[in-house]
């Protein structure tokens, strides 16, 4: 009988490398928002691949980078820590020369004692010429067990990912139910699709000073006969003018920000949402240790 295999994978890397994209990809489910401004992952985030011969829980990081706040020290110290409970790490960089920022992960990862592969993302957009002389530089930085060339949007290279991964992981049971495909509670997942809805809507206008609470849930059970879901929802920034740009003219904004959210919300549950937003300050939450605590950052 051939034995089984299961075990736990870290994604590290600098900011907005496609980590999250990347996962979605190989789950073929959205379990992780995406955006194209860096440091959108704030919590890792975990996500279950079930395959005939393994099981492998993927677990999704903040991005590592140089913190500017208390906020981003949690992030990165979050990242540095699931790596070194993990059975496997995968790096992930872009079809580039090493930068400072690629630099400073790999001796994170020298400190380590973990099998590391070298995931260079993004080969869809560059020739494979291009790519050679990015594997060789980072070939001489790290003894990488594996470099596989993967694109987390097409799904290039995510089947010869797996396989070599399963290699990798120690026999082992499957600690999750088949159709289980991440352990975030739908709260956590609803509130970071509204995130993920106002970065969108904002673009460049709002910096990373968003956080979002859900502050009242309300549902049926099946046996009162179920129903549509109720949800109340704090956004939370640091300056009034950032509430106003949200808000938008008339309420605008705010409102193109809710009916996306609740659209996407709807499909996760499977059921009809109703959504309410409120806007507020709290200066400088992201320094304020109290705070990120409210919020559920450790």
């Amino acid at each position: 009988m051939k034995k089984y295999h299961s075990g736990y994978v870290s994604l590290i890397g600098k900011p907005n490398v496609g980590k999250s994209t990347l996962l979605n990809t190989i789950l073929g489910e959205k379990v992780a928002i995406v955006s194209p401004r860096p440091q959108t992952t704030r919590n890792r985030l975990m996500g279950v691949k079930t395959l005939p011969e393994a099981q492998i829980i993927f677990i999704d990081t903040p991005g590592i980078h140089k913190p500017k706040h208390r906020l981003g020290e949690v992030m990165v110290r979050e990242a540095r820590d699931v790596s070194r409970e993990v059975d496997l790490v995968l790096f992930m960089v872009e079809p580039e020369q090493p930068h400072v920022g690629d630099t400073a992960v790999i001796e994170i990862l020298k400190g380590l004692q973990k099998n590391v592969f070298l995931l260079v993302n993004k080969v869809d957009a560059v020739k494979r010429a291009h790519v050679l002389p990015v594997i060789e530089a980072y070939s001489a930085l790290y003894p990488f067990r594996e470099i596989i060339p993967v694109s987390a949007l097409t799904g290039d290279g995510v089947d010869i990912l797996l396989e070599n991964i399963v290699k990798y992981l120690p026999e082992g049971p499957k600690y999750y139910p088949d159709d289980v495909v991440t352990d975030q509670m739908e709260r956590f997942m609803a509130a970071e699709i509204i995130r993920e809805k106002v970065m969108r809507q904002t673009e460049d206008e709002i910096p990373y000073s968003v956080a979002v609470e859900i502050v009242q849930w309300t549902e049926k059970t099946p046996e009162e006969g179920g129903g549509p879901v109720f949800i109340h929802a704090n956004i939370y920034v640091e300056r009034k003018g950032q509430k106003g740009i949200i808000i938008g003219k008339d309420g605008a904004k705010l409102k193109a920000i809710g009916t996306s959210a609740r659209l996407e919300i709807q499909k996760l549950l499977g059921t009809k949402v109703f959504l309410e937003l409120w806007v507020k300050v709290k200066k400088d939450w992201r320094s304020d240790e109290n705070i990120l605590r409210e919020l559920g950052f450790k």
